[in-house]
């Protein structure tokens, strides 16, 4: 009897050890309730159309999830979401290739990153901040250069079917990127020297520099990072729509904190998993599709939201405390 207990203890705490426990209970529950709700809810058109909702709002949490992991914010990256779709469609219309505007568009938005940076290392001000007055730098750049109008794309493009195209069905080459994105980035995270860097970075600043990581370097790799994966899901949504809004992107950059701390990510740095942050993008998603499906009113979304929030912070929160005793 007390070998039986002590297994079924140590099984209980291998179980809350999992950084993405939280967020796994939390999409049962609304899986199983959303699929009560709604018969449409489990037809394959819904969750493929969830599943692109969810992997442009997850491309850009994974790029969050590295950099709060190693202790900052990046509060730009909604506005980075359309900023980097924005430069492509203008160099496009005013006729360079799409390979070369892509490019361009992607170097815009590492370059976004690295001014986050920079700027956040060298002057020690909180990256809550820099990347505040960042947000609203780029977006007013947006409204300035567009007049407040949207950008419509006057030509088609190969390149940008790879990125927001049809797959098969409703399902998309964006789930493919977020998919890919979040592989390689969990890897690099939990299988690298880097990747022990970042957790040490974001877990103890003090005793990461006493053993030679080179914590500013790492910091702004994360922030280069941010930008880049918040370009890319910009260009995915551009590749499904083919017109751009100057106000594309707002609101965004609390949802993809919202995945990673859903995920089990601290605020304070030092803690999470990007498979925690897959979870909970595509909670997210599901949230938002089974609201509609249920005929909830549309500012319901973001009250689900703040609840979830709140509760998986609370719930992750516990666990920890659990398991640390």
């Amino acid at each position: 009897m007390e070998g039986g207990k002590l297994e079924s203890e140590r099984f209980l705490m291998k179980i809350l050890r999992l950084k993405e426990m939280g967020a796994i209970v939390g999409i049962c529950i609304f899986f199983i309730l959303f699929m009560f709700i709604s018969e449409r809810f489990l037809s394959i058109e819904n969750l493929a159309s969830t599943f692109t909702m969810a992997s442009e709002l997850g491309i850009v949490a994974v790029g969050i999830t590295m950099l709060m992991i190693s202790g900052e914010f990046d509060l730009s990256v909604g506005s980075t979401y359309a900023v980097v779709p924005m430069v492509m469609a203008l160099m496009m219309n005013s006729g360079f290739s799409s390979a070369f505007a892509l490019l361009v568009s992607l170097l815009v938005g590492i370059g976004i990153g690295f001014l986050n940076g920079v700027v956040t290392l060298k002057t020690n001000i909180p990256s809550f901040i820099t990347t505040l007055g960042m947000m609203m730098f780029w977006r007013g750049v947006l409204l300035a250069v567009t007049g407040g109008f949207p950008i419509m794309l006057e030509k088609s493009s190969k390149i940008l079917k790879f990125f927001g195209g049809s797959l098969a069905g409703d399902l998309r080459y964006s789930g493919v990127w977020f998919i890919v994105l979040a592989f390689v980035f969990g890897l690099i995270l939990e299988r690298t020297a880097y990747g022990n860097w970042v957790f040490a970075t974001g877990g103890n600043l003090g005793a990461a520099k006493a053993l030679g990581i080179p914590t500013e370097r790492v910091k702004l790799i994360n922030f280069m990072i941010s930008g880049l994966l918040a370009g890319i899901a910009g260009i995915t949504t551009f590749g499904r729509f083919k017109i751009i809004d100057p106000t594309l992107g707002q609101g965004m950059e609390l949802e993809a904190i919202a995945s990673a701390v859903i995920g089990g990510s601290l605020l304070t740095g030092g803690y999470g998993s990007i498979l925690g942050t897959f979870i909970g993008a595509f909670m997210i998603g599901m949230v938002r599709s089974g609201l509609v499906l249920a005929g909830a009113p549309a500012y319901w979304y973001r009250a689900f939201i703040g609840v979830i929030l709140v509760i998986s912070a609370i719930i992750n929160a516990k666990i920890r405390k659990r398991v640390a005793g």
